[in-house]
């Protein structure tokens, strides 16, 4: 098989972006025959079918999902090389300044609580770093999806024995965060109350020791995210069962009451791609996100 080139790569990239080779071709200054004509060299070096050509436009199939993944990447390796080569002073490798964008999904609670901490002292100390930051839902693939399917270079992500750091990536626990009970304040029977919930709230480990808490009803309202949860039980609504990144700058209409020793926890941690996790940008963040969580 012929190797692709950088701007095959590029092509099929902005064919999945734009979902079309006529917008493809406008967002790259081609003509659309010019996409067509690398797109079918694209497959026939690749031996698989990328897109599914239709009137609405072009979707990738199973084999362009799986291509378009990889071509992210590597596009992405090379936009890295440069950055760090032109970053790399008369002294030598070793006094290389990171620099560039850098692109970060993370859940809502860890964007909002543990990131911003990460970033500040990131930016003073390499200001030549632009960070990127996309809040993803923690369902799914998650944050660990997105790095590999090479959207973003470090994703902040739950894990434990039921959601792993995928094999394909490397990463590592910031932090450990308990759960506590939430509900209004002065309440005289909390328990009681109603149980609020929302998707992202944890992994089956924690379910499991849901189930096993017979005070526990099943949750009646499900609502978006943690904000609407919490703004929900500062209205008297209804009680919940929270992580401690979702629970700063909690309102004092809350009251946060510990679950005790046996209490469920979540790990907070980052994945990234073992090509990136050598890059000076990925590694000053990793340096910040510990002592952020620390």
């Amino acid at each position: 098989m012929t190797d692709l080139a950088p701007q095959e790569l590029r092509v099929l990239v902005a064919v999945g972006r734009e979902r079309g080779f006529s917008a493809a071709a406008v967002a790259l200054g081609m003509t659309q025959s010019a996409v067509s004509h690398s797109v079918r060299g694209s497959e026939r070096k690749l031996g698989a079918v990328l897109f599914d050509r239709g009137r609405t436009g072009a979707t990738p199939t199973a084999a362009g999902e799986r291509a378009l993944a990889h071509a992210r990447r590597v596009l992405r390796l090379l936009d890295v090389m440069g950055a760090e080569v032109r970053g790399v002073p008369a002294g030598g490798p070793a006094d290389a300044v990171p620099a560039g964008p850098l692109r970060i999904a993370a859940f809502r609670s860890a964007a909002l609580h543990l990131l911003p901490r990460a970033l500040g002292r990131l930016t003073e100390r390499h200001p030549g770093i632009a960070p990127e930051v996309r809040i993803v839902r923690e369902v799914g693939r998650g944050t660990a999806g997105e790095v590999l399917d090479g959207r973003a270079d470090l994703g902040i992500a739950t894990l434990g024995t039921t959601s792993p750091v995928p094999p394909e990536l490397v990463g590592g626990v910031l932090l450990e965060e308990g759960y506590a009970l939430v509900h209004p304040a002065g309440h005289r029977s909390p328990r009681s109350l109603p149980l609020i919930d929302w998707t992202e709230n944890c992994t089956s480990y924690t379910r499991d020791w849901w189930a096993g808490q017979e005070w526990l009803p099943p949750a009646t309202v499900e609502a978006e995210d943690d904000g609407a949860v919490l703004s929900m039980v500062s209205t008297g609504f209804g009680m919940a069962v929270m992580p401690e990144l979702s629970l700063f700058g909690a309102p004092p209409s809350v009251e946060i009451t510990d679950l005790g020793p046996a209490r469920p926890t979540r790990s907070v941690g980052y994945v990234t791609t073992p090509e990136l996790a050598s890059s000076l940008a990925v590694r000053a963040l990793i340096r910040e996100l510990r002592a952020a969580a620390g």
